[in-house]
C-alpha cells in the first residue's frame, strides 16, 4: 500500500520504512552505541502497524482508548524513538533522536516508562514486554465488558524479537493468552533468526508456529520485508478470536552490506562507511538525520488517522451519562472511588474489637474482601495457591467465558503473574493484586525491578516469610529475601506483626500511586498487639513505639518486625522484670521510617540504650539501626523442617535470646 500526502505525492511503505532506518542508524553512529539490528530488519513490520493499523493520537499520547503498542525486544529502541518521531510525536523531536543514549534526552538505551511522550511500559529484560502486553490485554478486555466497545475497544501489539521468545516467561504469558482467549493481542515476531551469539539454530530447534498454535494462538507466516502483506496479516487478526502471533522473517540488520544477516546486526559498532553503503544499497540520497519533506508528509498522515479516531471516540465519550464519565474518568486518573477507606477502617475497627491469633496471610484475605467490595476495580489472582493464600474470597473468575470476573488463576506461573500485573497497571483502569509465597518472589525478580523502575502501584503479597511455615523446610524457608525486597528504590515492603497492621499496610498501600508495595505476611497465627483503636495508621510512620518503657528511663529498645514482635514484647516483660525499662518498636517498613523526620526517627532509634533486633531473617541491614554493636536475634543460615515451635527454639528465635543479647550491651 502506498500512502498519499496532501500534496497528493504517493509514497510507498518500503520507502517510509527506509526513514526508520536511516535515522535509527545515524542515531546510532552519532552515539557510537547502540542494537542497528532490530530498527533495520523491523522497520517493514513496524510501517506496515503504525500507517495500517495501529490507533494513536500523537498529539493526545494518553488517549485511553488508543491501541497499545510494546516494543519488547527493548535493545532495539531506535526501532520506537524513530517511529514516535516520524508519527509526530512532540517528545520525539530531531534533536532527541540525535541525542540517542544522551544523559537526560527521552530517548535512553531501552525504552522507559513515559505515557505522556508516548511509552506505554519499560522494556529491555526479554520477555517483560510480552509478559506486561499480556497483562493490557486483560486490562482492556476487563474494562470492555464494564464500559462496552463504544468506550473500551482497543488493540495490543508486541514487537518480538527470538530473545524474548527463548526466555522462559514466554512460556507462561504465550499459554496463559491462549487459554484466556486474548483476542485482541498480536505478537509480531521479528523472525531474523539470529542473536547475539549467532544463527538461533545453534540453542533452538523448536517450530515457534507449532508452539503458539498448540498454545490456541492463531498463527500466520509472511515475508517481514514486504508492508503490503505484513498489513494484510494484521488485518486477519481482526477477524479470529484467539490471540495472534505473526512469524515475519526479516533479515536482521537489512540495508547494511557488512552487517546484514549477521550476528554483527544484534550489537556491534556500525561506522559512517556503514551508513554510506546502505545509502547507496538503499537508494537513499539524503544526509544524515534528514527526512525529505513528502516522505515526513507520509509519516504524519498516519497520526492524522488516528486523531480522526480519538475525536470520534471523544463524541461517544461525551454522550455518557454524567455519572459514567465520572467513573471512567477516575478509572484512568488512577483514583480510589470516594470512601474506600471506610471500609478498610471497618475492618480494622474490628480487628480490635474482636481480637484473635489470625495468620498473616488470612487476615491480608480479610482485607482484600474488604478492599474489593469497596473498589470494583480491583482484581485479585495467585498462581495456583488460591486456598493457600485466601485472596480469591468473594471473586469470581477471570476467564475466556466470563470477563467480569476479577480472580486470575495464573497457574504455576509467577514469572507471568508479576509481569502481567504491571502490563494492567500501566494500562490503567485496574488495581492488580497478586499472591505468592515469598520465597517464589524470587521468580519475579524482574517484574518487581521494572515496577519499581516505573514508580507504578502494583500490590504484590507474599505469604509464607519464614521458618514459621514450619515443615516444608529451607526450600520453603526464605531468609535472605526480605533484605533483598528492602533494596529496591520505590518499594515500600511492609511486614505487619499482627492483624491491625495488616489492616493499615493494606490502606497503604492502596494509597501508594508512585511505586509497588510487598506485603509480607505469615502462615503462621499472629498474636494480638495492637489492643485500641485510632484511624491514625502507625504503620505510615515505618517504625513507632509499640510498648513503652516503665519504671524510668528506657536502657533496652526492641526492635521487630512481623511474627517477631510478639516475641519481643514477651522478651520485654522479661527485662522490665529484672529492672531494666524496655521499649519495644514495631518496625513494619524500613522505607516507611526514612521518610519521617530526624527528629522523630531519633526518639525511635533510642541511640544512647542497648539495642537488639528480632526478624527471622538474615541480619543484613539492621546494623543501620542498631549500630554494629547491636544485637540481632535471627537467622544465620537456611531453615529446617521441624515444627514451628521447634524451630524457633532451634534457631534460638526466643525472649530469652533477646535478653541476654541485651544484658550484653548494658
Amino acid at each position: 500500500m502506498n500512502i498519499q500526502t496532501a500534496t497528493d505525492k504517493v509514497i510507498d511503505m518500503r520507502t517510509m520504512a527506509h526513514a526508520i532506518r536511516f535515522l535509527s542508524m545515524d542515531a546510532i553512529v552519532r552515539a557510537d552505541d547502540g542494537h542497528p539490528g532490530t530498527p533495520l530488519g523491523g522497520a517493514d513490520i513496524a510501517t506496515a502497524l503504525f500507517t495500517r493499523h495501529l490507533s494513536f493520537d500523537p498529539k493526545e499520547p494518553t488517549w485511553p482508548d488508543r491501541d497499545r503498542f510494546v516494543h519488547s525486544a527493548g535493545h532495539g529502541s531506535m526501532l520506537l524513538y524513530s517511529l514516535l518521531n516520524l508519527a509526530g510525536y512532540e517528545a520525539f523531536g530531531i534533536e532527541q533522536i540525535r541525542n540517542f543514549r544522551v544523559l537526560g534526552s527521552n530517548t535512553p538505551g531501552h525504552p522507559e516508562y513515559e505515557p505522556e511522550l508516548g511509552i506505554e511500559t519499560t522494556t529491555g529484560p526479554l520477555g517483560q514486554g510480552i509478559g506486561n502486553a499480556v497483562g493490557m490485554a486483560i486490562a482492556e478486555t476487563i474494562l470492555n465488558a464494564r464500559f462496552g466497545d463504544d468506550i473500551v475497544n482497543h488493540r495490543t501489539y508486541a514487537y518480538v524479537g527470538d530473545g524474548c521468545l527463548m526466555e522462559g516467561i514466554s512460556a507462561e504469558v504465550i499459554a496463559l493468552a491462549g487459554h484466556l482467549g486474548l483476542g485482541k493481542l498480536t505478537f509480531l515476531w521479528d523472525d531474523n533468526r539470529m542473536t547475539d551469539d549467532g544463527v538461533t539454530e545453534q540453542a533452538v530447534s523448536e517450530n515457534q508456529l507449532i508452539r503458539f498454535e498448540n498454545n490456541g494462538w492463531h498463527v500466520q507466516q509472511v515475508d517481514g520485508h514486504d508492508p503490503e502483506a505484513v498489513a494484510a496479516a494484521i488485518a486477519l487478526t481482526k477477524q479470529d478470536k484467539r490471540p495472534s502471533m505473526i512469524a515475519c522473517r526479516t533479515l536482521i540488520g537489512f540495508g547494511i552490506p557488512r552487517i546484514q544477516n549477521d550476528r554483527a546486526a544484534h550489537g556491534g559498532k556500525i561506522t559512517k562507511e556503514d551508513t554510506d553503503a546502505a545509502r547507496e544499497n538503499l537508494n537513499w540520497h539524503h544526509a544524515p538525520f534528514v527526512i525529505p519533506p513528502e516522505i515526513d508528509a507520509a509519516w504524519k498522515v498516519a497520526g492524522e488517522k488516528g486523531a480522526d479516531a480519538r475525536r470520534a471516540w471523544q463524541k461517544r465519550f461525551d454522550a455518557l451519562p454524567e455519572a459514567e464519565q465520572k467513573e471512567f474518568q477516575r478509572l484512568m486518573a488512577g483514583a480510589l472511588p470516594e470512601g474506600w477507606e471506610k471500609a478498610i477502617l471497618e475492618k480494622k475497627r474490628q480487628f480490635v474489637e474482636k481480637p484473635e491469633e489470625n495468620a498473616g496471610i488470612r487476615a491480608s484475605g480479610e482485607m482484600l474482601a474488604a478492599a474489593a467490595d469497596a473498589i470494583p476495580e480491583l482484581i485479585s489472582g495467585a498462581p495456583d495457591l488460591e486456598a493457600a493464600t485466601q485472596h480469591k474470597r468473594q471473586l469470581s473468575p477471570f476467564t475466556s467465558k466470563d470477563r467480569g470476573g476479577r480472580y486470575i488463576h495464573y497457574g504455576v506461573r509467577e514469572h507471568a503473574m508479576g509481569a502481567i500485573m504491571n502490563g494492567m497497571t500501566v494500562h490503567k483502569g485496574v488495581v492488580a493484586v497478586g499472591t505468592t509465597f515469598l520465597v517464589f518472589s524470587d521468580y519475579m525478580r524482574h517484574t518487581l525491578r521494572m515496577a519499581s523502575m516505573m514508580e507504578i502501584p502494583s500490590i504484590f503479597v507474599f505469604s509464607h516469610d519464614s521458618i514459621g511455615i514450619g515443615k516444608n523446610g529451607p526450600t520453603h524457608q526464605p531468609v535472605e529475601i526480605l533484605a533483598s525486597l528492602r533494596a529496591y528504590p520505590n518499594m515500600w515492603t511492609i511486614r505487619p506483626a499482627d492483624a491491625v497492621e495488616m489492616a493499615e499496610a493494606w490502606q497503604l498501600a492502596l494509597q501508594h500511586r508512585n511505586g509497588p508495595t510487598s506485603i509480607i505476611c505469615s502462615r503462621q497465627p499472629l498474636t494480638p498487639l495492637r489492643k485500641i483503636y485510632s484511624d491514625e495508621n502507625l504503620v505510615s510512620k515505618g517504625a513507632y513505639i509499640l510498648a513503652v518503657a516503665e519504671g524510668g528511663e528506657r536502657k533496652a529498645t526492641l526492635f521487630g518486625t512481623g511474627s517477631e514482635v510478639a516475641i519481643a514484647i514477651e522478651a520485654r516483660k522479661l527485662l522490665q522484670a529484672k529492672g531494666i525499662p524496655t521499649a519495644v518498636i514495631s518496625m513494619p517498613s524500613w522505607e516507611l521510617f526514612e521518610k519521617q523526620d530526624e527528629a522523630y526517627r531519633e526518639r525511635i532509634l533510642g541511640r544512647d540504650t542497648a539495642r537488639v533486633a528480632v526478624e527471622a531473617a538474615v541480619r543484613l541491614g539492621w546494623d543501620h539501626y542498631i549500630g554494629e554493636k547491636g544485637g540481632f536475634v535471627g537467622m544465620k543460615g537456611f531453615g529446617a523442617s521441624g515444627d514451628t515451635a521447634d524451630l524457633y527454639r532451634h534457631f534460638n528465635i526466643t525472649p530469652q535470646a533477646i535478653v541476654e543479647e541485651v544484658e550484653k550491651r548494658l
